[in-house]
């Protein structure tokens, strides 16, 4: 029988930045301690657990199935001491209520901001802590317990957690009024393929989807220019750097303030799903509940609308 007196929250935790690293030494550098240290506590944790954890190669460390099991308990232990942490500081900070959240920058650009707004005036007791991150940043948030809720693309891997539909917008493309493509009622996508392009870094789904786009036309994407958000794509392209495939409620923000088109595309998939990510429902803050309730109520009004 495991003594769970024995068990080292530091030793958890550096275990789960090993794995997620992929190498030992990456881990204990992310930990903060010496590779000799860290590898004592890691065989310290398998002695106490009785089980090869790890299996060492030259190309880093991977988890035995033993190892796997052991990973996806302790991030669901160190999410919930990351959550009592977060609550005692918001007692001390004097917050009534606090609702962590994560978003995309299509969930900036688009849907949210109206959408919280809306939330702060029904809820103004709840601090709202809001990190604009990149979908897989936003899945391990929630699965690290740093927040509640992560809003991300439908092409993100989010193993473990539930999600939600939360929006749909429509992928367009976004050129300078004065481009060739700028002419016609909507460009085939081939055609776009055909020009520079200004993305998101590739990890994002967005660029994600976009890459996926290219192959099946047959394309390989030009990428110009990789940058962090909305504001600096449209940027971009009105230099003349590029164009940008990106939703059409985030172009429409700055077509008219950039003098740029927003054009319609044809030959690949064009709606997009933005999904909430959460660990389980059921144990939700009411603070998380209330913002869940509203999407969903948000959602059905669309749908009922002519």
């Amino acid at each position: 029988m495991i003594n769970l007196n024995r068990f080292d929250l530091v030793s958890l935790r550096l275990f789960v930045a090993v794995v997620d690293a992929g190498s030992l030494t990456a881990g204990a550098d992310r930990f903060g301690i010496s590779l000799a240290a860290a590898s004592k506590r890691i065989n310290e944790l398998e002695q106490h657990c009785g089980l090869t954890l790890l299996q060492r190669g030259q190309r880093g460390v991977s988890t035995t199935a033993s190892g796997q099991l052991l990973h996806r308990h302790a991030i669901e232990v160190i999410a919930r001491l990351e959550q009592l942490a977060l609550a005692v500081e918001d007692v001390h900070g004097g917050a009534d209520a606090h609702l962590r959240l994560w978003a995309n920058p299509s969930a900036f650009g688009g849907f949210l901001p109206r959408l919280l707004s809306a939330y702060a005036a029904r809820h103004p007791q709840v601090r709202i802590d809001l990190e604009d991150a990149l979908s897989e940043d936003g899945v391990r948030a929630v699965q690290k317990g740093l927040a509640e809720l992560a809003v991300i693309g439908d092409n993100v891997p989010c193993e473990g957690l539930e999600t939600r539909l939360c929006n749909i917008d429509r992928l367009v493309l976004l050129v300078p009024r004065a481009h060739a493509l700028a002419q016609g009622a909507s460009v085939p996508v081939a055609a776009a393929f055909a020009h520079d392009l200004v993305t998101l870094p590739r990890s994002a789904s967005l660029t994600r989807k976009v890459m996926a786009a290219a192959e099946t036309a047959g394309h390989t994407p030009r990428i110009r220019v990789q940058v962090r958000s909305f504001d600096s794509m449209c940027r971009m392209v009105a230099c003349g750097l590029g164009l940008a495939i990106l939703p059409e409620a985030a172009a429409a923000l700055y077509a008219q303030a950039l003098d740029l088109k927003v054009q319609p595309l044809h030959g690949m998939a064009v709606e997009r799903q933005l999904l909430l990510a959460m660990r389980r429902r059921a144990d939700l803050s009411p603070s998380a509940e209330a913002l869940v309730a509203m999407i969903e109520a948000a959602l059905g009004e669309s749908t009922r609308s002519p």
